[in-house]
């Protein structure tokens, strides 16, 4: 277990997340509104979404379908039984005065999310809760220097707020929390995870104390849209809290707003409890009643996560664990490496491997160059895979590869029309070989005479100068095994 130490001694860090994951559906949680991000301000706004009296939610299924799908995903229990809730409070961009949520009958109890803490070893995230929400709308104030603005179009559409219990003890182990999550709901399909457009968003509970006593006051950090917001709003919190309680003072309960520019929070407001929200049965809708058909159909179509996908491609494919579990993080990376296996001979293990570096190492450069997704790739996984297999099969070499992916990566090409457009096909005949290095010896005979007299380093210069000559065209392994032949004569 990690502490931060100061000179007045240890402190524990405790810390946990309500994660608002924005459900991936075409309508609303209770209307047939749209959810089209980025369209004008108030364009998707029903009747219902607007609070407008004598109108009447309607569960919309599929977003209950999806949030059934994530607590399957997320190894939690679902409840057959579970009730919708008004949770009370007053904002301008809240049109009924009051949210519709789920309190202590959700629809998901429990689950858990497995990461890596910071010596490696497997932690288990545990949840506390999936419930079903709608969301607010949005407040705008950078519009007019005296006006606030409000943008309905975020309103009432359907949230999973994702609970963990107080487990997190760094925010390396938060950061890590939160990408892996993001990364299972995204393979789930049930959130698409786009923090800079909100669709996912965390509310982080941090609190300190000794180690030994009981948990200290927590301090919520409000609506967090960026893992690196996230990590910098809870090391600010941490020296704050430790800051006040060395200094004699008392943490108070409070929500907070994290500040990007100034890289500090702030208080927005002091602390909610349950009972100020005044929670009582939502009387618009029944309870959410669920078969277990229902749960075991929805079972069935749960593809492969990121662990499973980590674990199998270590198994059958003989990956480093580091390699594996870069190419399952994203589901985008995971397909496209999968597709150029699917290009590369059955079982070649050697093969994949090959293909697991140059994807990781250089063609992700050219993205991170660039600034591109994996989707957006100039070179199609069939085209890598090629590139692969003519290295494997010795027609170019390492070095040549290369710059072979440059030109693919430039001119959309394949490999093999490259290789065969630029004549880079690999020299790898012994005779071609022998004579360039003959004519190398027979050129510098004092380098000759050094290198047998014990200066075994030259050994580097002759083939380098072979390779000049040849273009760096040569077959590496020939080229040595036969400047050594040369030598032994």
């Amino acid at each position: 277990m990690k502490y931060i130490e100061t000179s007045t001694g240890k402190w524990e860090i405790v810390i946990g997340l309500e994660v608002h994951a924005q459900v991936i559906s075409n309508s609303k949680l209770f209307s047939s509104a749209s959810t089209k991000f980025g369209s004008a301000p108030n364009e998707n706004v029903s009747f219902v979404d607007a609070a407008f009296p004598g109108v009447l939610p309607v569960i919309n299924t599929f977003c209950i379908d999806q949030a059934i799908k994530t607590g399957l995903g997320l190894n939690g229990n679902i409840n057959l039984v579970s009730y919708f809730d008004r949770k009370n409070y007053f904002y301008a961009d809240l049109p009924q005065g009051y949210q519709i949520s789920q309190y202590k009958h959700p629809i998901v109890s429990d689950g858990y999310v497995e990461i890596e803490d910071e010596d490696g070893e497997v932690k288990r995230v545990n949840l506390e809760r999936i419930h079903i929400e709608q969301d607010a709308g949005k407040s705008i104030h950078d519009q007019s220097p005296t006006k606030s603005y409000i943008d309905l179009n975020r309103s009432g559409i359907a949230l999973m707020e994702i609970v963990t219990k107080p487990d997190m003890r760094s925010a390396d182990e938060v950061t890590k929390f939160v990408k892996k999550l993001r990364s299972i709901l995204r393979y789930l399909k049930t959130c698409d995870g786009n923090m800079d457009e909100g669709s996912m968003r965390a509310d982080v509970n941090v609190s300190i104390h000794r180690p030994g006593t009981e948990f200290g006051t927590r301090a919520e950090i409000k609506n967090v849209n960026s893992i690196k917001f996230i990590a910098s709003a809870i090391g600010f919190e941490i020296d704050r809290q430790i800051d006040i309680l060395e200094s004699g003072g008392v943490v108070d309960q409070e929500t907070r707003l994290f500040d990007p520019s100034t890289g500090k929070t702030h208080v927005m407001r002091s602390k909610e409890d349950a009972q100020d929200y005044r929670y009582f049965p939502e009387p618009d809708l029944p309870p959410l009643i669920l078969e277990q058909c229902r749960i075991d159909e929805i079972r069935s179509t749960i593809p492969e996560l990121p662990d499973a996908k980590t674990a199998r491609l270590q198994r059958d494919l003989d990956l480093p664990h580091y390699d594996a579990s870069l190419i399952s993080s994203e589901m985008e990376i995971a397909n496209y490496y999968e597709a150029a296996l699917s290009h590369l001979p059955s079982g070649d293990n050697e093969a994949a491997k090959m293909l697991s570096n140059w994807m990781l190492g250089e063609l992700f450069s050219y993205l991170n160059k660039d600034g591109k997704a994996i989707t957006d790739c100039n070179v199609s996984p069939k085209d890598l895979a090629e590139l692969v297999m003519l290295i494997k099969t010795e027609v170019i070499s390492g070095k040549i590869a290369k710059e072979v992916l440059k030109l693919m990566w430039d001119s959309g090409k394949s490999a093999s029309v490259i290789v065969e457009e630029n004549g880079l096909r690999q020299i790898t005949s012994v005779g071609d070989i022998e004579k360039c290095l003959v004519g190398i010896l027979e050129e510098h005979p004092d380098k000759v005479a050094e290198y047998k007299s014990g200066k075994e380093k030259l050994f580097g210069f002759f083939i380098g100068q072979a390779m000049k000559k040849m273009q760096g065209k040569a077959n590496p392994q020939l080229l040595n095994d036969t400047l050594k032949r040369l030598f032994d004569r």
